[in-house]
């Protein structure tokens, strides 16, 4: 039996054996090894090609002599993919299959869209940037201008984290020194001048950045501080197609300012023998008592679809960004609606869209004079509670301009509501072959509603309740018809025209609005303003003036190309406006530039080194004439005081009296912007590593400023006129690079460096003159009236101009180096109480270098990026410290910095004057965005795509900054101040997301 039970077990372990090898027979010869060699169109082996099997994780690359392995079976299809090369797809039907991949010229032939038509980029002459939406920032993001920070090279974004800020952006310098007239202009889907807030950044498809005159021209006298475009996401053809993109966000304060606490002040005091008279028994953190974690989110739904001959994009969006300060909080709604479709036999494309959006802001006073919530979260001593034992609000009255910050945020309430609707309808005509005919006209239309509601109880405004509340409507209508003719002869000749015409009337300022107070309690608020019992007369009430502005353009290009080696770029705008004077109402905007395409040469052929390398030149003239209403130039009455006036019966009244506001000046004319561009674009290794070197120099002339003047000559006291130049030179760098490709493994890394040198070449002729404009008082107590910052010839626009400290006199009191009055130099001698004429250079808002770096890394589904970005060579003015720097401030019952119990000398009465030595570096390195995501691709017959992210924003910074943050403004004429009315800290932001394809 034993016997038997052996001999049956010896049997099933041959036939578990045969099994076996029969299964491991059967699938190696199912698997089919394949190999073979890649190489590019000249025979030379390419090395790390991703050789896939179609649809599977099987895969490898090739080796060093382009050769690969791979098992796979008969019928399947492989994958052949190569940075710089276009994808191959082969069936298997043999064991050796080799390949010559061809080159992809994407990069050269992408299309590239510039005012009134698109360009492939190969035959581009200009200096443009595109960034596609994959590119841009993430983060909150409340305008398109802060999804570019850091990725144009020239372009200086810098951003506030109050959700109602916008940043301040700066292209190749500031071109002016109008404050209102700093900014590029913005055009969304070809209409000029749209509102930012009609445009979702979901709906971005791409943005095109036009930085020399030789691009911008074409759209002559608005376009002198640059031109953005914005690209928004059409239809495409195809069954209907469902996107959903959501995310929620946390924000704190990335840095708290190191303030004393009431221990240290009590302790302070015991040491220098002072006595706490505002001590109140309390331990307030005043900080973190205003501050909160801000929680936000977005959403986004698009359905977009079409055939043949018609597609369509609708899409809603919402946002919510709550500041963490609280009362400070953005709610915005966006709906756009575009379709289009052909008639004619394709020969007629029609298209409709309709933009509108509703943005509510709740907003923190921010006012002067301690009447700001977070100058006085910073001042307010921690000494103090928060609330009386009645429940009311704490006041202490042992000093003026100190108010409660939490009543602030609760009692003196402002609100704002933004209602945009833009219309657009285009028509495009093929009349034959290669010539088509557009036409589009534009409504936009607006109304701002502000309401302002100081309670009953509030500490700044003693009326038992007063309320205010304005409206004023704008509105914008465009049309313009243009035609564009490209032909190719001989296939070598490309030649291109576009003719236009352009109307714009654009009314604005057409509002009124009312204060009133007195309310018997605070249940209505500014909802009902006949419940008030007071209003001051007629200085209650508000009004515009409404303003009508017409302009009337003509414009042409002219592009050539041979063979795409030889390009060659006219433009010519011809602008009429009658916000000028009468003598200057039309300007002629003109550009030339062409382009060598080295790499297309064959004594660059032969070197075998460039993809691409191509040199192009341009010069351009654009102008400026954005901040200005139908009134700049025109001789304008107000209302100037009272009188009083006695009637013929006797009965007297008071009346207005009507005085001059401006003058007229009919030689009022644009400001113009001449800049000469020279780059070099470059491509190696099968354009893996590409970019480009830019130098330019930009010449303004005319800047516009308002002149004293006499008036026993003028009947007002300022005149508008044409005087300054101002120059910007600079040298911008942009290098792209795909160091590591495999089967599963990218890196792709972005840099882009700039350097702008902007000086004042003028500001006075012969009839108006002027030594220099004081700019930037920054509020610091003792230093009313002291502006430090000048706009002077020779120097840049944001040139600070401050005391020199020499440290400390005998009695331990700060003092101030003395300057010769003539000469400006110092005399050896110093003083505690200095003048106007003690005042010099001390540095400059102006930074060096501004970069970005933007790093990209895939591992199979997952994808890693991080973006840094900075400055370097820049001061900063920290009215902050300068502020809370002084123990003065102790014995009056307000709080301080730390760092003052320690590094301030006890007595020293001029602590806080504004000198060089709270004058800092401002540069620094921020890894800005951090985000990760997984791609889990389709995942069912109704999900075509999921993806879902994590990112984090101002991760770290590295810098010897001493405030909370060395990201101040950088735009404006007073940059690169940390301002101590209107300061808001900056933030960290996680968020998490997901995106979604149905």
């Amino acid at each position: 039996m034993q016997s038997k039970l052996i001999t049956n077990k010896s049997m099933l372990r041959k036939l578990l054996s045969f099994a076996f090898f029969l299964l491991v027979s059967t699938y190696a010869f199912a698997q089919n090894t394949v190999t073979g060699t890649v190489t590019d169109n000249t025979g030379m082996p390419l090395i790390g090609v991703s050789v896939i099997e179609k649809g599977t994780t099987n895969g490898n690359v090739t080796d060093i002599d382009g050769k690969y392995r791979i098992h796979v079976e008969k019928g399947k299809t492989l994958v052949f993919s190569y940075i710089g090369y276009v994808n191959q797809e082969v069936e298997v039907n043999s064991n050796i299959i080799n390949i010559m991949m061809a080159e992809d010229n994407q990069l050269l032939d992408e299309v590239v869209v510039i005012g009134y038509g698109s360009m492939q980029r190969k035959d581009i002459t200009s200096s443009i940037t595109t960034i596609k939406a994959e590119d841009l920032n993430v983060g909150i993001m409340t305008s398109p201008g802060q999804m570019l920070q850091g990725k144009v090279p020239g372009l200086v974004v810098t951003g506030s984290s109050d959700p109602n800020a916008s940043p301040t952006i700066t292209l190749r310098g500031a071109s002016t020194i109008r404050e209102e007239a700093m900014e590029p202009y913005y055009i969304v889907d070809g209409v000029p001048g749209v509102d930012l807030s009609l445009v979702s950044p979901d709906d971005i498809e791409s943005i095109d950045v036009l930085k020399d005159a030789t691009a911008t021209a074409i759209y002559g006298s608005k376009a002198a501080n640059g031109v953005i475009i914005i690209t928004t996401k059409k239809g495409k053809e195809g069954s209907a197609h469902i996107s959903y993109n959501g995310y929620v966000a946390f924000e704190k304060v990335a840095k708290d300012l190191d303030l004393a606490t009431a221990e240290d002040l009590r302790n302070y005091a015991t040491a220098n023998n002072f006595e706490l008279t505002s001590d109140k028994g309390a331990n307030t953190n005043w900080q973190k008592e205003v501050q909160r974690t801000g929680i936000s989110h977005n959403h986004n739904l698009a359905v977009s679809g079409g055939n043949a001959k018609s597609n369509y994009n609708v899409s809603l969006n919402y946002l919510n960004h709550q500041g963490i300060i609280r009362g400070s909080d953005m709610e915005r709604f966006t709906a756009r609606a575009f379709g289009q479709t052909t008639a004619l036999h394709d020969r007629l494309t029609l298209s409709l869209g309709v933009n509108a959006s509703q943005t509510t802001s709740n907003e923190i006073p921010t006012g002067g004079s301690g009447a700001s919530v977070t100058d006085a979260m910073v001042y307010y001593s921690p000494l103090q509670p928060i609330k009386n034992e009645d429940g009311s609000w704490f006041r202490w009255n042992g000093v003026t301009q100190y108010y409660n910050p939490l009543s602030m945020i609760n009692e003196d309430i402002q609100n704002t509501v933004y209602r945009r609707m833009q219309m657009t309808g285009k028509a495009d005509l093929k009349i034959i072959e290669g010539l088509t005919w557009s036409a589009n006209f534009s409504y936009m239309t607006d109304q701002n509603v502000k309401s302002i509601y100081h309670s009953t109880k509030s500490q700044i405004v003693n009326s038992n309740g007063e309320a205010t509340r304005n409206t004023y409507f704008n509105n914008m209508k465009v049309f313009e018809t243009y035609g564009n003719y490209q032909t190719t002869i001989n296939d070598k000749h490309r030649l291109g025209v576009m003719v236009g015409y352009s109307w714009e009337e654009t009314n604005s300022n057409d509002g009124f609005g009312l204060t009133v107070k007195d309310f018997y309690n605070d249940a209505v608020k500014y909802y009902n303003l006949s419940y008030a019992n007071l209003i001051d007369g007629m200085n209650g009430v508000e009004s515009g003036m409404e303003s009508t502005l017409r302009m009337i353009s003509l414009y042409g290009r002219l592009n050539y190309s041979f063979d795409s080696k030889y390009n060659f770029q006219a433009t010519i705008r011809r602008d009429g406006s009658s916000a000028f004077g009468k003598n200057n109402r039309w300007a002629t905007f003109p550009s030339i530039s062409a382009a060598w395409r080295l790499s297309e040469e064959n004594f660059i052929k032969d070197l075998d080194v460039f993809d691409d390398l191509k040199l192009r030149v341009g010069y351009g003239v654009s102008g400026n004439s954005l901040g200005f209403d139908a009134y700049t130039a025109l001789q304008t009455y107000g209302v100037s005081g009272w009188f009083q006036y006695t009637d013929p019966s006797g009965v007297t009244s008071n009346m207005h009296t009507i005085g001059a506001t401006r003058n007229a000046n009919p030689d009022l004319k644009w400001e113009r912007t001449g800049m000469l561009n020279i780059g070099l674009d470059f491509g190696f290794f099968n354009n893996r590593l590409n970019g480009t070197i830019e130098y330019y120099d930009k010449r303004t002339s005319d800047l516009i400023w308002d002149y004293t003047v006499s008036t026993n000559r003028y009947p007002f006291d300022k005149m508008t006129a044409n005087v300054g130049d101002i120059s910007n030179k600079g040298i911008e760098i942009t290098i792209n690079a795909v160091p590591v490709q495999t089967k599963d493994f990218t890196w792709s890394t972005t840099l882009n460096l700039s350097h702008n040198k902007n000086v004042v070449k003028k500001l006075s002729n012969e009839t108006y003159s002027v030594n220099y404009i004081p700019q930037a008082d920054a509020g610091i107590a003792g230093n009313s009236g002291v502006q430090i910052q000048r706009i002077m010839e020779g120097c840049p626009i944001g040139q600070f101009f401050t005391y020199e400290w020499a440290g400390y006199n005998e009695d331990g009191i700060s003092q101030f180096y003395v300057h010769d009055p003539e000469t400006g130099e110092r005399t050896g001698e110093t003083t505690t109480t200095p003048t106007e004429t003690d005042q010099t250079k001390t540095g400059s808002a102006q930074p060096k270098i501004t970069y970005g770096w933007s790093n990209d890394l895939t591992y199979k589904n997952w994808s890693l990026n991080l973006f840094f970005q900075g400055v370097a060579g820049n001061k900063i003015f920290n009215a902050l410290r300068a502020q809370y720097n002084s123990v003065t401030l102790i014995t009056q019952g307000k709080n301080v910095l730390k760092e003052a119990l320690t590094d301030q000398r006890y007595g020293d009465v001029n602590s806080q004057y504004a000198s060089d030595r709270y004058l800092e570096n401002g540069s620094y390195l921020r890894l800005s965005t951090l985000t990760l995501a997984y791609n889990f691709g389709k995942i069912s017959d109704w999900a075509n795509n999921l993806s879902v992210y994590a990112t984090c924003n101002n991760v770290f910074t590295i810098t010897g900054y001493k405030g909370t943050d060395p990201e101040v403004a950088l735009g404006g004429i007073t940059p690169g101040i940390e301002w101590r009315d209107n300061y808001y800290p900056n933030t960290r932001t996680f968020m998490i997301g997901m995106k979604v394809n149905f």
